[in-house]
């Protein structure tokens, strides 16, 4: 291989970035407003959710369960008429709809047992799902208060001391604006380089390709690192000004062994990104050929969700899969600031499965000039 060869071919994929708006504007999203905005409504937290409250009682007890919905998790309670709940539902203005009925203060004290009526917008799955169960919390504290005369504490037999380290205040924005990065390093890594495969093709230059003094081998690595030096330049920035910057997210580890590791991770998914796109014939078949192979590997690699919760057979199967291996990385050193002591294996993990991944993309791209 001629090193002229490839670095002319990886300047020529960059133009070719270039020239190309829709990828660019997909590469800033990626690494900017779509982190910012997952980092900012993580679906495990209820934020600033909307509700109204029907007081048909206009009692002390109605009152005191209304001020108990307050920010962060609620907004201000819209005080309401039955009429205008269903209208408020309808045009989207309320997430929940709290119906306290005539009376329900003095059947409560009576011993009877009232109903109190929740009715919640369910097209709103993330608060709908979440928020159900922070009502029904409030309500029944409020009203044992109320009827015990007095706030009650839980007494412990134990003396429980709870500290959280690396993220004392057990942020989830925290752990989604990470998150994010590794999805869109992963896709990224993966969509660029397939949609300059496929894009040679549509373009007919590919044939000129053949014609020149080049090797196969030649051609895909100026493609895997292009693309890659895109995307790890893309992540570098996201990381210091979008994560540290905007979001004020600490990285205690070290940023050097973290794109050190993207770079390997890159090496990876970029060659994934090549052998994607020679079973595809055209964008369409590989956007179809991306879902099934990225969102897999995305949900099953421990990334969103902690591998210990899945099934044995189902973390050593992912073993293979290079995001695994990449998310215990990054967790662990951006996260816990760990060195290269710890997340040696993971690194050789990587440059293992990259180098399987290489070899099986060339010898695919090989038989796809022929």
């Amino acid at each position: 291989m001629r090193l002229a060869n490839i670095w002319n071919l990886g300047v020529k994929e960059l133009r070719g970035l270039l020239r190309d708006p829709m990828l660019l504007v997909l590469i800033v999203y990626a690494f900017t407003f779509s982190i910012h905005t997952a980092a900012k409504a993580m679906p495990e937290t209820l934020n600033k959710a909307s509700i109204a409250i029907v007081d048909e009682d206009r009692s002390a007890l109605s009152a005191r369960i209304a001020d108990a919905f307050y920010p962060p998790y609620f907004m201000p309670p819209e005080i309401i008429s039955a009429a205008e709940m269903d209208a408020r539902m309808d045009a989207g203005l309320d997430t929940f709809a709290l119906d306290i009925p005539p009376d329900f203060q003095r059947d409560l004290l009576a011993g009877d047992v009232p109903q109190i009526q929740l009715n919640v917008d369910a097209t709103r799955m993330t608060q709908a799902f979440t928020g159900m169960g922070y009502i029904q919390q409030i309500v029944n504290a409020e009203v044992n208060e109320y009827l015990d005369r007095h706030r009650s504490e839980t007494e412990l037999n134990v003396g429980l001391v709870l500290r959280a380290r690396f993220n004392p205040q057990l942020d989830q924005m925290w752990f989604g604006a990470i998150s994010n990065v590794i999805m869109s390093i992963t896709m990224l890594g993966i969509v660029l380089t397939g949609a300059a495969l496929i894009r040679e093709r549509e373009h007919g230059t590919v044939e000129h390709l053949l014609v020149m003094p080049v090797s196969a081998s030649e051609i895909m690595i100026s493609k895997l690192w292009s693309m890659g030096l895109v995307v790890l330049l893309a992540s570098a920035f996201s990381i210091v000004v979008v994560v540290e910057g905007v979001l004020q997210v600490p990285i205690p580890g070290s940023l050097a062994l973290f794109l050190f590791g993207t770079v390997l991770q890159l090496f990876a998914v970029t060659a994934m990104g090549i052998w994607l796109a020679t079973m595809a014939g055209s964008m369409p078949q590989f956007g179809l050929l991306l879902v099934i192979t990225f969102l897999p590997m995305q949900v099953l690699s421990g990334t969103l969700t902690p591998r210990e919760s899945m099934p044995d057979i189902i973390q050593y199967i992912m073993l293979a899969a290079p995001n695994t291996h990449f998310a215990i990385l990054a967790q662990a050193v951006l996260f816990r600031g760990a060195g290269l002591a710890v997340v040696w294996p993971q690194l050789l993990a990587l440059f293992g499965i990259g180098a399987v991944m290489f070899a099986l993309a060339l010898r695919r791209f090989r038989a796809f000039l022929r």
